[in-house]
């Protein structure tokens, strides 16, 4: 009898286990082109093109040669993205690409995370200070300066930033392990906040004035809204 109630617990774990590392099965079509539309197959967040009316625009994109205007951004980068959003036939094939340029020293794209997405980086010109945060509770800061040629990646879900150390501009393309690795730029996200999280919360979990939050929380709320 205890043979047999190990054995099943055996089978449970087993089950469990194989429950648990699941994911989401690779694309059972050649493509799914996104389409806005309702009336359609849905899948991945997006309706799909009947295949019949696809065409080599659903897989195109022009525009990542030109600069980005970084002379009215406070924080010195401005991001082209090259995503589902984009390019509707990136829908379901889990990959995306961006270019990034940085104003002379001090361009920055400040630290944030993609929640469904590796990100690997190529400097093309200019230097660069990049680097990610380990998760708690290590927060092991990994960094590296960058120059023309060289690659670095940031895991997914990890807080990640670049900022140009050059006197000159600098810019770079990423690709992403997602056709929709989605953003949450940090600073943002906790203190422009819609409606703005209670700075209470934010005094105590900082550890700072109060003053200092409702300071932080203007400047954001104002930039974002």
């Amino acid at each position: 009898m205890e043979g047999l109630k190990f054995l099943l617990a055996f089978v449970l774990l087993a089950l469990a286990s194989s429950f648990v590392s699941a994911s989401d099965p690779s694309p059972l079509q050649d493509f799914c082109v996104a389409i806005n539309e309702t009336d359609g197959v849905f899948v991945n967040g997006k309706f799909c093109k009947d295949p019949k009316h696809v065409t080599e625009k659903d897989f195109f994109y022009s525009g990542l040669n030109i600069p980005g205007d970084t002379s009215n951004i406070p924080v010195g980068s401005n991001v082209t993205a090259a995503n589902v959003e984009q390019i509707p036939g990136l829908n379901t094939l889990g990959i995306s690409f961006a270019r990034i340029d940085y104003a002379p020293y001090g361009g920055l794209n400040p630290p944030h995370t993609h929640p469904r997405a590796t990100e690997i980086l190529v400097v093309l010109k200019g230097t660069l200070y990049v680097g990610f945060v380990t998760s708690n509770t290590d927060n092991r800061l990994i960094s590296k300066v960058l120059n023309p040629g060289d690659v670095f990646v940031f895991p997914i879900g990890l807080i990640h930033f670049q900022f140009n150390v050059g006197k000159t501009s600098a810019v770079a393309f990423a690709g992403l392990s997602s056709q929709n690795p989605g953003v949450i730029t940090i600073a943002d996200a906790v203190f422009g906040s819609d409606p703005p999280i209670n700075p209470d919360v934010l005094t105590k979990a900082f550890q700072v004035d109060k003053k200092v939050v409702d300071y932080l929380q203007k400047q954001f709320w104002s930039d974002n809204n």
